[in-house]
């Protein structure tokens, strides 16, 4: 009876061994839920527009795959920490779009600005030039000046279309370089109107 008892101990053992070990399966779902927050994130933009935020949800979904990964090696399989670091991560990428957004607006306006500027600038750059000094060593400089302000303005209209089209960091990119550029035929100009005097 006592070698019964000890050998129904065991199988009981082993039942609950199985058991637990059967009820602790890789959480499937929620990585695919994770996995499927972080790809809707990066159809947002997610990589371009907020680089930083989107490391850190890589990182979360990188995490939980590896933690997954070590308790898949384990006898007795716990993915508590796993699912934790998923619902962390989903919800991260799920606000993730948000952001992404606002950051898009906000390059938006910022564009629609700085091209706006950059209209005003060279109206301004050319009466600046119209009024430069035209003594006999600076006519070659004055015609340098009136190219470079013609080849910024053919530019100027190859920043609304990419602001329509919602390349909205890139637009921000050429809109400032052209702003720049303005900026330093003024100020030669300038330059030159105050040696004048």
């Amino acid at each position: 009876i006592d070698t019964m008892k000890k050998l129904l101990v065991v199988l009981a053992s082993l039942a609950l061994v199985a058991t637990l070990t059967a009820c602790a399966k890789a959480p499937t779902e929620e990585i695919n839920a994770t996995k499927a927050a972080v790809d809707a994130a990066v159809a947002e933009g997610a990589q371009q527009y907020t680089p930083e935020d989107y490391k850190l949800v890589a990182g979360g979904l990188a995490a939980a795959n590896a933690e997954i990964k070590v308790q898949e090696e384990k006898f007795f399989k716990n993915f508590d920490k796993a699912k934790q670091i998923l619902a962390k991560t989903k919800a991260d990428a799920e606000a993730l779009k948000g952001k992404v957004a606002a950051r898009k607006e906000e390059l938006k306006q910022a564009a629609i600005a700085t091209l706006a500027q950059a209209n005003t600038a060279l109206v301004e750059a050319k009466d600046l030039l119209a009024k430069a000094p035209k003594g006999k060593g600076s006519k070659a400089d004055i015609e340098a000046m009136q190219t470079d302000l013609a080849g910024v303005e053919a530019m100027l209209p190859e920043v609304q279309p990419m602001i329509d089209g919602g390349d909205f960091i890139g637009a921000n990119e050429k809109a400032n370089a052209i702003l720049a550029r303005i900026t330093a035929v003024s100020d030669e100009v300038k330059a030159a109107i105050e040696k004048k005097k």
